[in-house]
């Protein structure tokens, strides 16, 4: 099911949202992930999952933490396709550099 068919708060930008977008994806296994640098997608990890822990989201792949990012702080939207994320925020992990990271789900749900 896609975070469209839940009750969400319209504007994008609140908290409200960002959190219940959090909470949707918390807990989701992801086959891939990559990072957007200037338009170019490189991988940078293989299979790992999505975890939201203390107010924070928490990306990881091949046994390394690829973001940490607040939750009130995150963008996140679904693709398209519903098979995985794009998540944008100050990463934590990497001295709070901006980064934009795609998950790809293990499995996704219609």
């Amino acid at each position: 099911m896609s975070i469209f068919k839940k009750k969400m708060p319209k504007n994008t930008n609140s908290p409200a949202y960002r959190r219940k977008m959090a909470e949707f994806l918390s807990g989701r296994s992801i086959k891939y992930c990559s990072e957007r640098i200037d338009g170019i997608e490189n991988v940078v990890g293989k299979s790992g999952s999505l975890t939201l822990r203390d107010g924070e989201l928490l990306v990881f792949s091949s046994g390394d933490i690829v973001m940490r990012a607040r939750v009130d702080e995150l963008n996140a939207s679904e693709l398209l396709s519903l098979e995985g994320v794009i998540l944008s925020a100050p990463d934590l992990e990497h001295g709070g550099k901006e980064r934009t990271i795609i998950a790809y789900y293990t499995y996704y749900r219609k």
